[in-house]
């Protein structure tokens, strides 16, 4: 008999004898597959194929044996990969018994919402009711909480700075614990928590460390290299199956604001190539900020749709703007939420991702019979990239990514002692420890603003 390997329980028609006999089927190959290949108990196997999860995910089948034999781990794959169910069946099948009067699992995630969540997702799968749990958030008292915690848990679900509170209350005993799992890492950098996860990890000491994330970079690597130890490094790309027809589209990766400012300004400044553009920020406020950055020439050439400043040239509408002959560049915020056909013009470019990818998504959609072949660049830092690869699964394709500019003004991180410094980007290739990997071919860069990348640029039709 063939079955779908991807099937769930959920998705089986009730009161279908057939399905009643696949669902039968289906759930004994799966706790053949859970036992077997993972060893794990009848009662956890049960539990996992009750829940509705019939076969491991990729991300799990690369990571729950690693998890059982104690290792290091960082884990990068989109949401709905099966992340977070895989560490909580990788705790449950630690936790033979529970009431210990300090936790053995302390799991970090970025807010409240997060909490609840995986603390459902873990009474879900627990079947042990010894076992205890408690979340830690902002919200209730937190006097409250270091009663719960002192009172005995097995694990806690927090946030990081409630939980690093705790513990400075004297309310978290950390030194039993044997799993520290950092889930949605990608998002407790962006919020801004990695000093509260770094205290935390350092005072647990000796441990294992189970990082989950939708992307990797450099803030993030920051953040867990004090603490990690021979990681196995594990990325997991799973794509819409369905592909989006969309425009040719360019990524450039940039440290800050700053150096997308410099950058707007280097791209803009050719007159041959830019001949019209529509930039697009966030708010009105970035609007008038990317206009003021802009050196005079290229200053002259812009305007900004609806203004705050009266200083700033404006447009009310975009048809003035494509009328007009002394302005090539129009600034855009997506708070006005105004309809924008881009089709109409040679270039877009997001300065900033919209907060919700579907606008993104609707811009760079093809559309048919369009006469203006348009180009999509994007600007994103190390805090978007999360935005990045949930448009790159929903359109089912990799942006592909464009080296900086050799003569592109990079702004430093800002530094007390130095002040801000802008330097040339100088292409390097450091040595990457074992939890690193290379660039997939996919993934390689091979856009440039050179004689290449221009001439495919140049081939947009002029407006």
């Amino acid at each position: 008999m063939n079955y779908d390997k991807n099937l769930s329980i959920k998705h089986l028609p009730k009161k279908s004898g057939f399905a009643v006999k696949m669902l039968t089927f289906a759930s004994f190959n799966s706790s053949i597959v859970w036992a077997e290949k993972f060893k794990l108990s009848k009662q956890l196997v049960r539990s996992v194929t009750e829940a509705g999860f019939l076969y491991p995910t990729e991300v799990q089948q690369r990571t729950l044996s690693r998890i059982l034999g104690g290792q290091d781990i960082i884990a990068i794959a989109p949401e709905g990969a099966g992340k977070t169910s895989i560490y909580i069946i990788g705790i449950l099948s630690r936790l033979k018994y529970g009431f210990e009067e300090a936790p053995r699992a302390l799991i970090l995630v970025p807010d409240k919402d997060r909490v609840l969540q995986v603390m459902e997702q873990i009474d879900l799968l627990n079947k042990n009711k010894t076992i205890r749990i408690v979340g830690l958030y902002a919200g209730p008292s937190i006097e409250t909480q270091v009663e719960e915690v002192t009172d005995g848990v097995d694990i806690i679900v927090a946030t990081p700075d409630r939980a690093r509170a705790v513990y400075l209350k004297l309310g978290l005993n950390v030194n039993k614990i044997q799993t520290m799992v950092v889930d949605d890492a990608e998002l407790i950098v962006k919020q801004g928590l990695q000093l509260p996860v770094v205290e935390l990890a350092n005072s647990i000491g000796n441990c294992q460390h189970l990082i989950f994330s939708e992307v990797f970079h450099e803030k993030l690597e920051k953040m867990i290299d004090p603490f990690m130890r021979d990681p196995a490094f594990i990325e997991v790309d799973e794509l819409s199956e369905n592909s989006t027809e969309t425009l040719d589209q360019i990524l450039y990766h940039v440290p800050n604001f700053k150096t997308k400012q410099n950058l707007l300004q280097l791209l803009l400044e050719d007159e041959e190539v830019f001949t019209k553009a529509i930039v697009f920020v966030n708010t009105r406020l970035s609007a008038e900020k990317v206009y003021q950055s802009l050196h005079k020439k290229v200053k002259q050439q812009t305007a900004v749709l609806n203004p705050i400043s009266f200083e700033s040239t404006g447009f009310s509408d975009v048809e003035e703007f494509e009328a007009s002959e002394d302005h090539r560049i129009l600034i855009v915020a997506d708070e006005l939420k105004a309809e924008i056909p881009v089709e109409l013009f040679p270039f877009i470019i997001h300065v900033e991702l919209p907060q919700e990818k579907e606008v993104y998504i609707s811009r760079v959609i093809k559309p048919e019979d369009s006469e203006q072949d348009t180009m999509a660049i994007t600007f994103t830092t190390d805090l978007e990239l999360g935005t990045v690869r949930k448009i790159e699964q929903a359109i089912g394709k990799k942006i592909e990514t464009s080296p900086l500019p050799d003569d592109l003004l990079i702004v430093q991180n800002f530094d007390s002692n130095k002040g801000k410094s802008k330097t040339k980007l100088q292409p390097t290739q450091e040595p990457r420890g074992e939890a690193f990997h290379e660039k997939k071919a996919s993934n390689a860069k091979d856009y440039n603003l050179g004689a290449g990348v221009k001439a495919k640029m140049t081939k947009k039709k002029k407006h």
